[in-house]
């Protein structure tokens, strides 16, 4: 079995922030190119928030630029999986459905949610749970805590795969209304 922790563990959250996205799992292997969060190339997060303050997209940007938009929009990343143990063969496979019976340890995203104080919406990029019942109950307590915290939750369209002009406009209502 191969041990595979998350690509930007060591990440810290800007304490100003306000919009928390919030995924499942980044690996880091060496055929995994992201420079941050949702940055592999059938992702299109970094056009979808961009677009969504009408500024150029950040698809190509360097680490140290979606850092910046982040810091300047309030915006902080955290995934729910902190680390997996897989068969040899299968460090690529990035399919929730696989990972989801995988993880060795958990995130605490609870501990990172209570240290910022001016948090008001979180986002997690999943809008189904179909085959993935652990991380369905890890993310139970988070939207527990946002409802008794009055913090708005929401489930997104996973910014992934395709972009469309239906994914754009939610994902613009969540992060600008």
């Amino acid at each position: 079995m191969i041990r595979i922790r998350h690509r930007f563990s060591n990440n810290s959250i800007h304490p100003e922030t306000e919009i928390l996205i919030l995924g499942t799992f980044n690996p880091d292997t060496p055929g995994n190119a992201a420079n941050f969060f949702y940055s592999r190339s059938r992702n299109h997060l970094w056009k979808l928030l961009p677009i969504a303050f009408n500024e150029p997209s950040l698809k190509q940007a360097e680490r140290n630029e979606k850092q910046l938009f982040c810091e300047k929009h309030h915006i902080g990343f955290t995934d729910l999986i902190e680390e997996i143990e897989v068969e040899p063969g299968q460090e690529v496979n990035y399919a929730d459905e696989y990972i989801d019976g995988k993880v060795t340890l958990w995130q605490d995203v609870l501990s990172v949610m209570k240290g910022l104080d001016r948090l008001k919406k979180v986002g997690f990029t999943r809008k189904t749970f179909a085959k993935i019942p652990h991380i369905r109950q890890q993310l139970v307590p988070v939207s527990d805590y946002c409802t008794t915290n009055g913090i708005f939750f929401s489930h997104l369209t996973t910014p992934a795969r395709i972009y469309s002009k239906e994914k754009q406009d939610e994902w613009t209502r969540f992060l600008t209304q």
